[in-house]
């Protein structure tokens, strides 16, 4: 226990030394940077691709959605677009947005060329696809009212104290693992442990940094609270975050997708997008 728990904490304070990628704001809110700067991958050569069309839904906001005037948007389309721009093939580029469940299906028709929708890379969906390197990762992360804020090491700041976490979830297993210490209060919905965090029944929740950041920036949270300790890479728990899909037999596609997310993250554009959808940071 005690090498997953110092594991654990590595693993955070790297995130949280990894500098914003050029062009991006100053160092608050954070903004992951997932690539290795000092790994380069090759530039390719995609001069005989007839197009390259991006399948995704209208349904999963800030990531894809269709915005007042109907049109499509959100954190994917503007990636699906800065890829294209920097694979240099803007003219040959699609984003077409389907049900969910005919995704897959329209991806093996080829009726498109790859699925930007949040499709989870695991054992079992590698078997049906080709995927890029992830591109955003969910971390764990507390948060706390603004009063009883800590900071890392956190793991004898929390001895004996409440911490509030939805039952039956990852994160659940995650705190029961890496901060055996604490007092666990199981919670069946998010409102629930939102209001007992308000009302200082629990001394702080554990769970989704992305879900916790966006209850942050709301009206239900009036400014009450804020993150505390982490972020917590996990990704036997929480898996390895978003990948763009190809088909199986287009290794060499995912290639150039990870060409074009590295570049982009380099440059600073992928810095932009997550603040715009992401302006308070889960990072």
């Amino acid at each position: 226990m005690a090498f997953q728990w110092r594991f654990l904490v590595l693993a955070s304070l790297l995130i949280a030394a990894l500098p914003s990628a050029p062009g991006a704001r100053a160092a608050e809110p954070q903004v992951p940077v997932l690539w290795d700067a000092k790994e380069r991958l090759p530039k390719p050569d995609l001069s005989a691709l007839p197009r390259l069309r991006f399948l995704t839904t209208t349904d999963f906001p800030p990531f894809n959605f269709l915005d007042g005037t109907g049109k499509l948007s959100g954190f994917h389309i503007d990636l699906a677009r800065a890829i294209c721009a920097e694979l240099g093939i803007a003219d040959k580029c699609q984003i077409q947005a389907l049900p969910w469940g005919e995704l897959e299906g329209a991806l093996e028709k080829g009726e498109g060329e790859a699925i930007i929708a949040g499709i989870a890379a695991t054992p079992q969906s590698r078997q049906t696809y080709a995927f890029s390197r992830s591109y955003l990762q969910f971390p764990a992360r507390f948060i706390t009212s603004k009063n009883k804020a800590f900071a890392e090491p956190v793991f004898d700041k929390l001895r004996s104290k409440r911490v509030g976490v939805l039952a039956g979830s990852a994160h659940e297993r995650m705190l029961r693992d890496y901060f055996n210490t604490v007092q666990i209060v199981s919670f069946d919905g998010p409102e629930a442990l939102y209001s007992d965090l308000k009302a200082g029944k629990i001394d702080a929740a554990f769970g989704d940094g992305m879900r916790f950041a966006f209850w942050l920036g709301g009206s239900d949270a009036a400014g009450c609270c804020r993150f505390a300790g982490g972020p917590y890479l996990a990704p036997e728990y929480l898996g390895t975050g978003m990948a763009i899909a190809t088909r199986a037999d287009n290794p060499a596609l995912a290639a150039a997708l990870d060409y074009a997310l590295q570049e982009i993250s380099m440059k600073g554009a992928f810095a932009e997008f997550y603040l715009r959808y992401f302006p308070v940071s889960f990072f």
